[in-house]
């Protein structure tokens, strides 16, 4: 009977499971052909390191013994990271969704036939007993075995309809107008399903769903200027911002955000800390801040910021992937709070204050003990206690910084430190964001450390990896690595000039469309031409945790067409709306990143080029950095700078003065020689909006 074999791996998650008694196999030809060899049926098992239910179902099933000898008799067992193989996890997803009728998640448990490894059964988790509705794990793969060996006739009937049903989920182009349609719609559905009490959609699980955050933004901004500006946009985007930035899913001690709320209003999360999220987040808060100022907003930046870079950044520069939810065998425990402990820190005076300011006069909020959220604003206490704003503002600052002092003792939650191409292209671009709002050189300067990092380590035979663990480059880059990547190079030439930079996101653009870009119907597939084949190609359009790979490559394509004049980045953006068409009509709100490319291509960015001595033009671009304008693209480009394309290299410097080009789509300004006139020209400009 064959071992467990993922020793030799080096997932974090996989050598979670590296000593268990199941006959664990990575995912790979040897595995596949195994179970074609002993015709044995594949449970294919997927999770990540951080998430909580995994690790509930790796102790209660795949650690005991009596279970893992019924898997290892009746199945070729395989163990994915999904943050390794997204590419399979994604699949296996969506036939779960197929199969079930339920949405999936992780721990996600998918039963294979071993020739055409299509799916015949499959769910989340499930417990070793029957419990709340759910089978025993342990009889529920004996019935799966019996029916695997009794029923391949239906097994294979079933295969072939579920080729049918993927097959007709890729869009195609069509030959439809495009026209402002989603854009009128989607705000309408977006305040549909708002929580107006309390932020976000729906009711409960909550996720951030940053991208319908930033269409609202954007929204507004639209309408600023307009007899009657759409302030329920803002205020819908604002108020989930506040809600969560005082609530449970960010930690009020060290910063950063956890995956999602559990409850209706933020209270209570899930606890693992994603690098994704935080990325997105970081960019989202920054862009509230600059559009309205707010100090909490700034406050979050600020924390944000730090975390990541405290916490998730590894020593080479690049970005770790994710805190685990658990600590100590439970969930949360890192976190949570005895009311005695937190009394025993906090000075005697303050503890009235602090009682407050947590909620600590309240009923225990987690399982009988605390989890830290903001239950009484600043002004109230400063009220309340007869103390100034910046009185309070200290005590509670010296709270937080005892409490984390003591927190710091405790068993640290474990840190998968994998560094995947994507989730680091979201950090980057939230340290880029947020190095502008905050005049943050030291950010700029270790945010170009990653990039470059990437840039000489992420690359293998002249081609993107997504992951690199142990010193080496692992897995051919996923649609995802390669849009993310190139939109946060985009927004951090805007912080600082880099010509290796440029040149890079155009390295990435070309091989999007050579391996990736569908040139008959259109629109971007997951996965290279040349990459491993799998039951499926998806084309991913919707937008999920993470913005779809679509949105963000055709945004960032077309952006980088307007910036260099390239019509084949243009043609191929305008390729995916078209793709994407029908999708954008029936559901805008699940596809706002194609959206905001659909805006663009509407009605093209400013795009704003300073050239001139450095010391000058940043002088310059400072004056552009404090304004909202998400529909406006500043690069400064000293003019020592070589090798530029054609279209930045035709902006030339006049000797001895700065000057600034304005363009917008193929129309550009006559250059502009005096700093008063540029400031003239984009606070007259329909793009601009300051603070407030």
């Amino acid at each position: 009977m064959s071992k467990n074999q993922l020793k030799n791996e080096s997932s974090p998650y996989l050598l979670q499971h590296s000593e268990n008694p199941v006959a664990w196999l990575p995912w790979n030809k040897e595995s596949l052909a195994k179970a074609q060899l002993e015709n044995k049926p594949i449970l294919l098992s997927i999770g990540y390191s951080a998430c909580h239910w995994c690790h509930v179902m790796a102790r209660e099933s795949f650690a005991d013994s009596k279970i893992a000898k019924i898997m290892n008799t009746y199945f070729v067992n395989i163990k994915i990271d999904r943050e390794e193989r997204p590419d399979i996890d994604q699949i296996y997803q969506t036939a779960h969704q197929i199969l079930t009728q339920r949405t999936g998640g992780w721990p996600l448990t998918m039963f294979l036939d071993p020739d055409t490894q299509r799916p015949f059964f499959g769910g989340t988790y499930f417990p070793n007993t029957a419990r709340h509705g759910m089978p025993a794990f342990p009889e529920l793969i004996q019935r799966v075995a019996h029916y695997y060996n009794n029923e391949k006739g239906a097994i294979q009937d079933q295969g072939v309809k579920l080729n049918e049903i993927f097959d007709n989920l890729l869009p195609t182009n069509t030959n439809e107008t495009i026209d402002t349609k989603p854009l009128e719609n989607v705000r309408k559905e977006i305040e549909a399903s708002f929580d107006k009490k309390y932020g976000g959609i729906g009711m409960a699980p909550k996720f951030p769903q940053t991208t319908i955050l930033e269409s609202l933004l954007r929204h507004w901004r639209k309408t600023a200027f307009q007899i009657e500006p759409d302030i329920e946009a803002l205020f819908l985007a604002t108020l989930t911002l506040t809600r969560m930035a005082e609530g449970g899913i960010y930690d009020q001690l060290s910063g950063g955000f956890y995956r999602y709320s559990v409850d209706q209003k933020w209270q209570i999360p899930h606890f693992e800390k994603m690098l994704y999220d935080n990325g997105l987040l970081l960019t989202i808060y920054t862009n509230a801040y600059l559009a309205t100022g707010d100090v909490l907003f700034k406050k979050i930046t600020e924390e944000t910021a730090v975390w990541i870079l405290k916490d998730m950044r590894a020593t080479n520069g690049g970005f770790y992937s994710t805190l685990n939810a658990d600590s100590e065998g439970a969930e949360g425990t890192y976190y949570i709070w005895d009311k005695n402990e937190i009394e025993a820190i906090i000075k005697k005076q303050d503890l009235p204050l602090i009682r407050e300011y947590f909620g600590l006069d309240k009923t225990a909020n987690f399982e009988g003990k605390w989890h830290l959220t903001v239950q009484t604003n600043v002004e109230t206490l400063a009220k309340k206690f007869n103390l100034t704003i910046v009185q309070v503002t200290n005590i509670i600052l010296e709270a937080k910084n005892s409490l984390q002092r003591k927190r710091q003792e405790r068993i640290l939650p474990s840190l998968d430190d994998k560094q995947l191409t994507a989730w680091n292209a979201l950090a980057i671009k939230g340290l880029a964001v947020a190095s502008r709002a905050l005049g943050r050189n030291d950010i700029i300067q270790k945010n170009n450390k990653a990039i470059n990092f990437i840039k000489d380590n992420h690359i293998d035979n002249h081609r993107l990896m997504a992951c690199y663990k142990n010193g080496e480059a692992k897995f051919s880059a996923y649609l995802d690595d390669y849009a993310y990547l190139l939109d946060a190079l985009i927004e951090s030439l805007q912080t600082h000039w880099d010509s290796k930079h440029l040149h890079f996101a155009i390295e990435l653009a070309d091989q999007l469309l050579e391996y990736f870009y569908d040139e008959v119907d259109g629109g971007f597939f997951f996965t290279a031409k040349d990459h491993e084949q799998l039951i499926h190609r998806p084309k991913p359009m919707t937008d999920d945790a993470t913005p779809s790979g679509n949105g963000i490559a055709s945004f960032a394509l077309q952006r980088l067409g307007w910036l260099l004049g390239q019509s084949k980045y243009l043609t191929a953006a305008e390729s995916t709306i078209k793709s994407a068409w029908g999708m954008l009509i029936k559901a805008p709100h699940g596809h706002t990143s194609l959206i905001q490319t659909l805006d663009d291509y509407l009605d093209p960015p400013e795009i704003i080029i300073i050239r001139g001595d450095i010391k000058l033009i940043l002088d310059w671009q400072d004056a552009t950095r404090k304004i909202y304008a998400p529909k406006r693209l500043v690069f400064a480009i000293p003019d020592a700078e070589e090798l530029l394309p054609l279209s930045l290299n035709n902006r030339k410097p006049i000797t001895g003065k700065v000057v600034a080009y304005l363009c917008q789509g193929k129309q550009c300004s006559p250059p502009i020689t005096s700093f008063e006139a540029l400031i003239k020209l984009i606070t007259e400009s329909p793009m601009h909006q300051p603070n407030g």
